[in-house]
């Protein structure tokens, strides 16, 4: 009884041992987990069977088998392509293309595409070298963008049969043969000189306008001030013979003038001697007959000339 008893407990034993070895290997081959931003394609026997999303998930063991894990990120693409322009330019254009895995489409992305990057590479290089070769060069640098969205439209639809998203595209870099970039900056150079040599001569013109305005004004303003002042001196010299007259009526007009140029040069005097430095004029007792026949002599000259 004893006997029969031992051997049950070894079965039972053996039993517990087999289950839990079952279960230690099962249990990997059911349960798996799918990380965020990732998906697994299932297959059974070979064939596509379904899609696991994130998470945990189980499959049949034995006979269903994760294919591959597939991000679902967003990757980038640069691609560079050396095309000509429609005036002769080589240029080396870079262009950035983002895409992802559609989550719905994952199977196609796995078993359609061995390389998607190739393939977008591809469609990249055919875009570029349709759409630059029409522009000159200035045009490829102002329509970069133009260039960038008709990458992305031919992209879109193929890929999106294999499962995939484009995202965006971007020309992120336009770079000319050097010899040409020397030419460019050469040009932009010698634009800049000619546009400030233009505003400097501008600043000159208006400078020059102004002090001419400035002078003429000068000259206006002394003109008047030098008329008043002729005025003003003839006016007393009026007043002073229209008193002098009027106080000695028996003198004539020639001692009525040498009257007043008298009283003129007494005056100049004294003002000459108000000064600290010595000058020496002329004051001998004929000064006055001197400077009548000088301004006789000089009128007499100036109607001459009016003559010839």
């Amino acid at each position: 009884m004893d006997y029969q008893l031992m051997i049950q407990i070894i079965v039972i034993a053996m039993s517990v041992i087999v289950m839990i070895g079952l279960l230690v290997f099962l249990i990997p081959s059911t349960f798996f987990t799918v990380r965020q931003q990732k998906v697994a394609i299932i297959e059974r026997f070979g064939k596509f069977r379904r899609i696991s999303q994130a998470g945990l998930r189980m499959k049949v063991p034995f006979i269903e088998n994760i294919a591959v894990f597939l991000s679902l990120k967003i990757q980038q693409l640069d691609v560079n392509i050396e095309t000509k322009t429609k005036d002769n330019v080589f240029v080396m254009l870079n262009v950035s293309v983002q895409f992802r895995v559609l989550e719905r489409f994952a199977n196609d992305a796995h078993y359609m595409l061995d390389n998607p990057k190739d393939q977008i590479r591809a469609y990249v290089f055919d875009v570029v070298r349709a759409e630059v070769p029409n522009m000159e060069l200035d045009n490829v640098f102002q329509n970069k963008d133009s260039i960038a969205d008709a990458v992305k439209k031919e992209l879109s639809e193929p890929m999106k049969e294999f499962g995939y998203l484009i995202v965006k595209s971007l020309v992120t870099d336009i770079d000319p043969d050097q010899k040409v970039k020397d030419s460019m900056n050469e040009i932009n150079a010698a634009q800049r000189s000619r546009f400030a040599a233009e505003q400097r001569a501008e600043a000159d013109q208006i400078t020059t306008i102004k002090n001419a305005e400035a002078n003429a004004k000068s000259t206006e303003l002394h003109g008047q001030g030098l008329a008043e002042k002729r005025k003003a001196i003839a006016m007393g010299i009026k007043d002073s013979l229209q008193y002098i007259k009027t106080a000695a009526p028996d003198l004539t007009s020639k001692e009525l003038m040498n009257t007043i140029m008298m009283s003129q040069y007494i005056e100049t005097l004294r003002e000459i001697g108000k000064a600290s430095n010595t000058m020496m004029v002329p004051s001998t007792p004929d000064t006055f007959s001197h400077f009548e026949d000088q301004i006789r002599n000089a009128i007499v000259s100036a109607r001459q000339m009016e003559r010839v």
